[in-house]
């Protein structure tokens, strides 16, 4: 009964908040569907769980908002042979999707808390296409470098360089850029000549990036 409960609010999330705002890539559509998020916060917050709302998660950072998740995983228009970078794995839902859309996920999270916690759940929904790694997500993952696929989950002020140099020519990446008042999610694509070709996508709110 309460499984079925769970479905029926994914399938009110999925239809309300991301359906009805446009996204309707169906890879991206199954993902929602089947993962639950619930699973991805404390009991406290399990009843908050498919609301239209970020939630936190401990140690001053969030799980996002649904329609961010899903814009963002939506823009960078994964296909079953890429391998993407997460800077910022946090609760791991958003792994969880990326892991369901690509090949590969390579996922780095600077709080040890947070990286064993994510780690668990993710394991044991059955993901074994996911890689951790607990670290300083500015400096990206040099050794599987490049990736196809780049997302980053916490803002920064401006493009990490060294994240850009890790992805594939015509590669894509989602960030927020900006500071503590004004944010921009940014879609960013690396031409064949190597430079950046930046798209806003929204404004948005991020726990910052930090660089340590």
């Amino acid at each position: 009964m309460k499984d079925e409960y769970w479905f029926q609010s994914r399938e009110k999330m999925v239809k309300n908040q991301i359906i009805n705002r446009g996204i309707v890539t169906k890879g991206v559509i199954d993902a929602f569907l089947k993962i639950p998020r619930h699973r991805f916060v404390d009991k406290e917050s399990e009843a908050f769980a498919y609301e239209d709302y970020p939630l936190a998660i401990g140690h001053g950072q969030t799980i996002s908002q649904p329609y961010i998740v899903a814009l963002m995983s939506d823009a960078l228009g994964i296909s079953k042979t890429d391998r993407v970078l997460e800077i910022g794995t946090g609760s791991g839902y958003q792994a969880a999707i990326l892991a369901e859309l690509a090949k590969e996920v390579y996922t780095i999270e600077r709080i040890p808390e947070l990286h064993f916690e994510a780690k668990r759940i993710l394991q044991e929904l059955g993901y074994d296409n996911i890689h951790y790694r607990v670290g300083n997500g500015y400096l990206g993952w040099k050794e599987y470098a490049p990736f196809d696929k780049i997302i980053v989950t916490a803002c920064a002020n401006e493009m990490p360089e060294k994240l850009f140099e890790q992805m594939h020519l015509e590669g894509r990446m989602v960030i927020p850029l900006g500071d503590m008042y004004i944010q921009k999610l940014m879609l960013i694509v690396k031409d064949q000549q190597g430079n950046p070709r930046k798209q806003h996508l929204c404004y948005c709110r991020f726990v910052s990036m930090i660089d340590d």
